[in-house]
């Protein structure tokens, strides 16, 4: 039985579609067609769907055993199978069970500016129309919103702090590579190459996605179009499943809904500091392992 032998494995919208597919290009790599599998965390999030669309978007997660390693039987040869799963990294407690099943696979692991992590996260419920409070509110809310068993994509914050899982990260699996969002995006080709030279595959190979660009973020004006992409429902998730979303198919949708988007107002010079504040240590942690933290706000380092 063939079996993913490195894992994407976070954070939430750190670049992990980006380099999912970057790697899936690789002839060397397998990738299924379905990302964010979040197969070894339903113990932990399957029941976190309280908050509004969250049920439409936890349809497409991967439920069984069969269904996990079902994904993996086209393998013909690759060296280096893998999977992407961004709630992996938040719930140590499954680090065990993936070491069960997967025996100790290299795992990659995205970050970025912890701030703008979070914002990002919030804009992204704000366009799918299921977030309807502003940015400051709805860090507030992030506690009443465990509270009432609201899926983890909605705790802003949670998301934001890195150094404690990447650290059990590193105690439970042998190989782990950090890498950012800021360097991905701004020295693709030389991440990608480093990405391929830890999964041990030809790092001369340069793929032709290289300079695509996945999940742009930002906002849309509502139409037809728009509230079909974003929104999550019944008919989209049947879509989904029906479907495999290809890099074609996201180039596609980019160039199509590229003409209806702006730029969104920019985070309160208030809130900015104190969330700034917020993240500091962390960030000062992250940068001590050797973390390139060096294209993040100069501010966490005053």
């Amino acid at each position: 039985m063939k079996k993913p032998n490195f894992i994407i494995m976070g954070f939430p919208k750190c670049g992990s579609t980006a380099l999912h597919y970057y790697l899936d290009a690789h002839p060397e790599i397998y990738m299924p067609n379905q990302k964010e599998l979040h197969y070894f965390t339903q113990p932990y999030i399957s029941k976190l769907n309280q908050g509004e669309g969250d049920l439409a978007a936890k349809e497409g997660q991967i439920k069984t055993t069969h269904a996990y390693f079902n994904l993996f039987k086209g393998v013909k040869g690759e060296k280096a199978i893998g999977e992407t799963s961004p709630s992996y990294i938040n719930y140590p407690d499954s680090f065990k069970n993936i070491n069960k099943h997967l025996s100790n696979p290299k795992v990659i692991i995205l970050i970025r500016d912890p701030v703008k992590r979070a914002y990002s996260n919030y804009l992204h419920l704000l366009r799918e129309q299921r977030e309807t409070k502003n940015f400051s509110q709805s860090l507030e809310l992030e506690d009443k919103r465990k509270e009432e068993g609201y899926s983890d994509f909605w705790y802003y914050k949670f998301n934001s702090f890195y150094y404690d899982k990447i650290i059990k990260a590193k105690e439970a699996f042998t190989d782990v590579l950090i890498l950012t969002q800021e360097e991905l995006n701004k020295n693709t080709k030389k991440t990608i190459a480093t990405a391929y030279r830890f999964l041990e595959v030809d790092d001369g190979f340069t793929p032709a996605n290289f300079n695509n660009k996945y999940n742009k973020g930002g906002l849309y004006k509502k139409n037809t179009i728009t509230n079909f992409v974003f929104r999550q429902g019944k008919i989209k998730s049947l879509i989904k499943k029906a479907f495999n979303i290809t890099p074609w198919m996201k180039s596609i949708k980019n160039n199509i809904i590229s003409r209806y988007q702006y730029k969104p107002d920019p985070i309160d010079s208030d809130l900015q500091n104190k969330l700034t504040k917020l993240f500091k240590k962390d960030v000062l942690k992250i940068t001590e392992i050797g973390v390139d933290t060096s294209l993040w706000d100069d501010n966490f380092f005053k």
